[in-house]
């Protein structure tokens, strides 16, 4: 008999949290002295998380690279991420720790194949998932992330079809969650599709008490099984709302620790797949806090982008910060 991984449980934090290490200092002090802010992915490492200005979801990053006033921002998280921030901060210095920090589902939808159906369907509104290039962003009409894209649908033109790009799973989501009919491109990202419904069965059977929240990313076999479906940042909310001690997330698991540090009092498992207890993301833990050290001190690698390419990346990108306030 195949004997599968048991998920891994992340017990409540011990009083006072996990003290900081000399690098973590270290990283804290060059960060004042470079008038820099670290803006990280709920799904970055541990050590990087506790020396970040701000620990979000895509939605909150987009904002907080907005409005920051820093002459530096340190993104961690992957490319297409700190593509975003320099959209909307061209006179500022972005850095990326690791340059080689991708991501499949970005990958998956090219900006020149857009462009192909764009050219044959013009009549197409291309509502972007923020997981894509600058070039994709720039040839869209308004972006969204897993947080805020039932709401940006719902206001897209009635007459207009739509083009949902690249997650297949998040916009085959958002159209159950809008009854809006939407073509979909067909991409997905590789760690959320790891999941499967007979990994999911497991864990909750060994944790019968546990209520489980999966991201849209999931496939549809996956997102039926969990008790909510939602962005990284409404699992917050989530989990504070729970009256079981005990949760189970089904996402990538860096996730956990910003639960453990927001929701101190509970365990969190992370949703097992068929061939790990843990699911990363290879692309996002191309960031180690050494290399946050490093691009600190030399002020790379530094994100580029070509004007053109960005100024009209910048105006989807405005509209969705635009309408997820209204």
């Amino acid at each position: 008999m195949k004997a599968f991984p048991v998920p891994a449980v992340f017990p409540p934090l011990p009083a006072g949290g996990i003290p900081l290490t000399d690098l973590q200092r270290e990283v804290l002090a060059l960060k004042k002295a470079k008038d820099a802010i670290i803006l990280a992915h709920n799904y970055q490492c541990e050590d990087i998380q506790a020396v970040a200005d701000y620990v979000g979801d895509s939605l909150g990053l987009a904002y907080k690279a907005a409005e920051t006033k820093n002459q530096t921002i340190v993104f961690c998280g992957v490319h297409f991420m700190a593509e975003t921030a320099k959209i909307v901060n061209p006179t500022r210095r972005v850095l990326l720790p690791d340059m080689n920090a991708g991501c499949s589902l970005a990958d998956s939808c090219p900006a020149e194949k857009l462009a192909q159906v764009k050219a044959t369907n013009p009549e197409l509104y291309v509502v972007a998932y923020i997981n894509c290039s600058a070039a994709v962003k720039a040839l869209s009409d308004v972006i969204v992330t897993s947080g805020n894209a039932t709401k940006i649908v719902q206001k897209v033109p009635a007459n207009r079809p739509i083009l949902f790009i690249p997650d297949q799973n998040l916009g085959s989501w958002v159209s159950s969650k809008t009854g809006r009919a939407m073509q979909l491109w067909p991409g997905n990202c590789y760690a959320h599709v790891q999941f499967t419904p007979a990994a999911l069965l497991r864990a909750k059977a060994q944790y019968p008490n546990a209520p489980i929240v999966a991201h849209p990313e999931c496939t549809e076999a996956v997102r039926e099984l969990a008790d909510t479906v939602c962005s990284t940042e409404k699992m917050v909310e989530w989990s504070k709302a729970q009256k079981a001690e005990t949760l189970i997330i089904t996402t990538e698991s860096g996730m956990i620790h910003r639960l453990r540090r927001e929701v101190p009092h509970k365990t969190f498992i992370a949703a097992p797949t068929d061939r790990c207890s843990c699911n990363e993301c290879r692309f996002m833990k191309m960031n180690t806090l050494e290399k946050v050290r490093d691009c600190l001190v030399h002020g790379k690698p530094e994100i580029e982008l070509e004007e053109s390419i960005r100024s009209a990346a910048e105006i989807p990108l405005r509209r969705m910060l635009e309408w997820s306030r209204i």
